[in-house]
């Protein structure tokens, strides 16, 4: 009666989803996959369509009991510790990809899994939505970008609801409304007046037909990608935050994030770019003002044979004044790239500008060249090239025929030399060794051999690379046989007191750009007029609304074309003035979403409410955000932090980077030698018997396709797989147990559709072995066709209230059997909350759940005892698989007798240590260390009762015959290794 009562009460929890999916879906189907046990067994394979486990019905009615109960909304709550645990927000660029789920499911398994923890859980979800991509389409669809972008927003978080995903969504924002950016314009004006943000002329890549900025990405060899026209490089004012002046502290903070990645650590350390070295000022030839160059290698100043400036360096400009060939140079430069990037790769080019500076040491001229890899905006615009010592300056020394001077050797040459008894501490150039050894007696072979030495050292630095390791220096005067730090202090003793160079410290970081000559982005908040320069829009004034309702062309921006929005008053004097038509950088809007998150409708850009929920405890995202966007993030939460919002200093203690979703390629030629790819979807991929791929067809037309690599999921190779897809056919809860079980998170991850069936007759087995369970011992009776009715649990009482399975356990009572069963599940409980909680391991804890369930499969005792234990396997396993398919173990937990509840407030299953006690263990026993039996004995046993059972067993009676046996070694619990000759 209990188990009918329970399971009509299920029924009529699905039967609103049922109606929807239409009369085919009335839940009969499930009733009788419970009463008829026998058939769920027999189809445990196949698709189970109108029988058995029906995600769409059982993930609708989960969906809507949680919206109805408020299930995911949280406020701040000091009795219980909380965790806050974020994925980085996504572009509402249409439509999910797998990526997205991935990222997103691996949030809410952490999520849910901390909510059983008892711990006060937010996961919220917002849209990160200015941006180029919204221009782009808008101006390919004639549309306005915000139309655009709210119609993406309404469609992706309808596919995120339909994943189940434990969001509050009543913290959700778009940082495309005005009552988001208004605080980041707050901000960044109460930082411009305290000269954290600044404005000056960065170069940029410029459209000249589209007259407007592009980005590097929008640079196709060369040439806009719109227009088609050459790019051009040009010199506009733009603005700036101070990052450098948190550099130190950036470096510092890495040390205190121990559950970071160490590859992003390491990328955001060389990115910010801590060096110690020498500024050395060299005088030139008719100049008032000498040029300083930067360098970490000290030691090679000896063998500088050029000077290398940028294109827009100030001694450049003034040479090409009057020299038509070098000013027609420069402004052929100005059509290459502007990242570092493109300029390392790039073919090395330069010119010699005329001009000459004197060597601070040697008093000789050294030519100065402009180099097209010389970039303005790094360091002084300006290098001392020493080719035997740079491979970028080698380079370019070979290809202008300019000198190369060795300065520094490895040290094995001078072992070369000292081997045959010479301790050349000064000048081991060729010449030198000729001239030491030239009245030697050494023998004239051995001679000739050092010598060969130095010159095969020299001749490959002069003809195939430079030398870039630290070593000794030659041919540099009074600083041979120094070691690098030797020459570092000599030289800068020797600059410092002439006042040619100093010690400095130098940063790779360079202050963040945040202007973006688009439209869609946010406003920057200043006024310029021509009485009182560039003026903060006062904070009563704000926000600086973007227009919204615009239809983009193509060529510049709207709101720079636009009167009525740009002029205005100046807040200072009431004069004319105009608006800044620039807007922010979108990292800007993405470096502080975190923080107001957790503070929904607050009057200012976050509350007190901050602090209770910052930092972040777990923080999710691909790797490929670890030098900017976490840069920023962590710069910007230092901002919050120094103007008194936030407390801590750090905005997330953990990092978790997860891995590509990868699939395989398919394409055909094209006549024109382009490639067409073919969606996986519409490919039939042919099998041997062994089931090796032996080739793909296209479905359509049954003719072969070319197989290509497996690469990550992308538009351009079109082998995406559509996630609303795989929801509709399989169901959510597959779909996120495939995301969770086919590769580690942070590894990446290859789609498979075999997979995912996999993963849709793993959660038909479990339904089913719930099913049969419920039925009782007298189930096979329905195979024979006759009625019964399902008796209650053992514990439970005729209302179909849960009773206690472990309270009915006697352990002292079990069978072996019984204990090996129970033994395994709070092993599984054991590894299952270790690989959540602290090794973020899902894919071992969802195989060990696996496991357990085949244990349960095999189990076939229906005794009182046998189903206690059983009960309690079920019981936990819906438990501990419920952070990642929270839908099935919804409607299993009532199954299984309980109410309808939001699972996440049920205690995480908890391990019995007398359950994982062995009565007995399994010793192998090795002669020689080679296994020659096995042994079981009673689990207390001695280790003299292990070594006596080890040396009665038939097979080692044998093994020693007419053998000494000489030591005996028992690894208590493991082995028996017995040493014999």
């Amino acid at each position: 009666m209990a188990q009918g009562l329970r399971w009509a009460s299920l029924i009529r929890s699905l039967q609103p989803a049922f109606a929807r999916l239409g009369p085919s879906h009335n839940g009969t189907g499930i009733m009788q996959d419970i009463q008829d046990p026998n058939s769920p067994r027999q189809d445990a394979t196949q698709d189970g369509a109108g029988q058995g486990y029906r995600p769409q019905a059982v993930e609708a009615a989960a969906q809507q009991y949680w919206n109805a109960q408020h299930a995911y909304e949280v406020v701040e709550d000091d009795s219980r510790p909380k965790f806050y645990c974020l994925s980085m927000l996504p572009y509402p660029s249409g439509a999910l990809h797998m990526g997205h789920v991935r990222n997103y499911t691996i949030s809410d398994v952490i999520s849910r899994y901390q909510r059983m923890q008892g711990k006060n859980v937010l996961q919220p979800m917002g849209w990160d939505a200015f941006g180029l991509p919204a221009e782009n389409a808008a101006i390919k669809n004639h549309t306005a970008p915000a139309k655009w972008t709210y119609a993406n927003i309404d469609h992706m978080r309808s596919q995120l609801k339909s994943l189940g995903y434990a969001i509050d969504w009543t913290r959700e924002f778009a940082t495309c409304r005005p009552d988001y950016y208004r605080w980041e314009q707050l901000m960044f004006t109460r930082l411009l007046k305290k000269g954290m943000a600044y404005r000056k002329n960065a170069v940029v890549n410029w459209d000249p037909v589209d007259q407007t900025v592009l980005a590097n990405e929008q640079v196709i060899d060369g040439r806009g990608w719109r227009s088609g026209a050459v790019v051009e490089k040009r010199e506009i004012p733009q603005w700036f935050l101070k990052i450098t002046d948190y550099a130190q502290e950036l470096l510092d903070g890495l040390d205190t994030l121990p559950g970071w990645p160490d590859a992003v650590k390491t990328m955001q350390r060389n990115w910010i770019g801590r060096s110690e070295g020498l500024e050395i000022h060299f005088a030139v030839e008719g100049e008032a003002e000498p040029l300083s160059v930067f360098t970490t290698r000290p030691d090679t100043l000896m063998g500088v044979t050029f000077l290398s400036i940028a294109a827009e360096h100030p001694l450049a400009l003034k040479a090409a004044q009057g020299n038509e060939q070098l000013a027609s140079f420069i402004a052929e430069l100005k059509h290459g790239g502007v990242s570092e990037a493109e300029l390392e790769t790039q073919d090395k080019r330069g010119m010699d500008t005329g001009l000459r500076a004197i060597h601070p040491v040697t008093g000789e001229p050294v030519p100065v060249w402009v180099a097209n890899f010389v970039l303005m905006g790094y360091g002084t615009g300006a290098v001392m090239a020493v080719p035997a010592h740079d491979q970028r300056d080698w380079e370019f020394a070979q290809r202008y025929l300019l000198p190369i001077r060795m300065v520094v050797v490895d040290r094995s040459v001078l072992d070369a030399v000292r081997e045959i008894g010479h301790d050349l501490s000064r000048g081991v150039g060729a010449d030198t060794m000729r001239a030491a050894l030239g009245g030697s007696d050494t023998d004239a072979y051995e001679t000739r051999s050092a010598v060969q030495v130095v010159e095969d050292f020299e001749q490959r630095i002069l003809t195939q690379c430079a030398f870039t390791e630290h070593g000794v220096l030659v041919n540099s005067g009074d600083y041979d046989g120094m070691d690098f730090q030797q020459a570092l202090d000599a030289l800068a003793k020797r600059l410092e007191a002439t006042g040619q160079g100093q010690r400095r410290v130098n940063w790779r970081l360079r202050d963040w750009g945040v202007s973006r000559q688009r439209y869609w982005g946010c406003p920057i908040p200043v006024i310029y007029c021509a009485a009182c320069g560039a003026v903060p829009v006062p904070e009563d004034q704000l926000p600086v609304v973007l227009p919204e309702d615009v239809v983009l062309m193509g060529t510049g921006s709207p709101i720079k074309a636009d009167p009525e929005w740009r002029k205005c008053s100046c807040p200072q004097c009431g004069g004319a003035a105009e608006r800044e038509t620039d807007t922010f950088d979108t990292f800007m809007e993405s470096s502080w979403y975190y923080a107001r998150y957790t503070s929904p409708g607050a009057q200012g850009q976050v509350d007190a409410r901050a602090n209770y929920w910052l930092p972040v405890d777990q923080y999710i995202g691909g790797i490929e955000h670890a030098i900017l966007h976490l840069l920023y993030f962590r710069f910007y939460h230092k901002l919050l932090r120094d103007a008194g919002l936030v407390a801590s200093d750090e905005p997330a203690r953990n990092l978790l980077c997860q891995g590509m979703v990868i699939a395989e390629t398919f394409y055909r030629d094209n006549a024109d030698g382009s490639k067409d790819w073919i969606n996986p979807s519409a490919v039939e991929v042919q099998r041997d018997e062994r089931g090796r791929v032996t080739g793909a067809v296209l479905i359509t037309d049954g003719q072969p396709v070319h197989i290509g690599g497996i690469e990550k999921m992308s538009k351009s190779k079109n082998n995406g797989i559509d996630p609303q897809t795989m929801v509709d056919k399989y169901g959510a809860d597959t779909v996120r147990l495939f995301s969770m079980f086919a590769a580690p998170p942070e590894q990446s991850l290859e789609w498979s559709e075999a997979g995912v069936e996999g993963m849709a007759r793993f959660l038909k087995r479990l339904w089913r072995e719930v099913a049969t369970h419920v039925a009782g011992p007298q189930h096979k009776a329905v195979a024979a066709g006759h009625s019964i009715s399902l008796p209650p649990l053992a514990g439970e009482g005729a209302e179909g209230g849960r009773g206690d399975a472990a309270g009915v356990i006697d352990p002292a009572s079990l069978t072996p059997t019984q204990k090996i069963l129970r033994r395994q599940l709070h092993e599984t409980i054991q590894k299952v909350s270790d690989d959540f909680g602290r090794r973020h391991a899902f894919n071992t804890a969802i195989a060990a759940l696996m496991e357990l369930l085949n244990a349960l499969n095999k189990f076939n005792d229906s005794s009182e005892q046998g189903r206690a234990v059983r009960h309690e396997a079920l019981e936990a396993m819906v438990l501990l698989l419920n952070p990642v398919v929270p839908h099935v173990s919804h409607a299993l937990w009532q199954l299984l007798g309980h109410p309808e509840t939001v699972l996440e407030n049920a205690a995480w299953p908890s391990v019995d240590s007398a359950a994982l006690v062995r009565d007995s263990v399994t010793l192998a026993v090795q002669i020689n260390g080679k296994l020659r039996a096995t042994i079981e004995l009673p689990a207390g046993a001695s280790k003299e009762e292990a070594e006596a059972l080890a040396r009665a067993q038939p097979q080692v009676v044998n093994f020693l015959q007419e053998m000494t046996v000489r030591k005996v070694i028992v690894v208590p619990g493991k082995i028996v290794n017995i040493v014999a000759g």
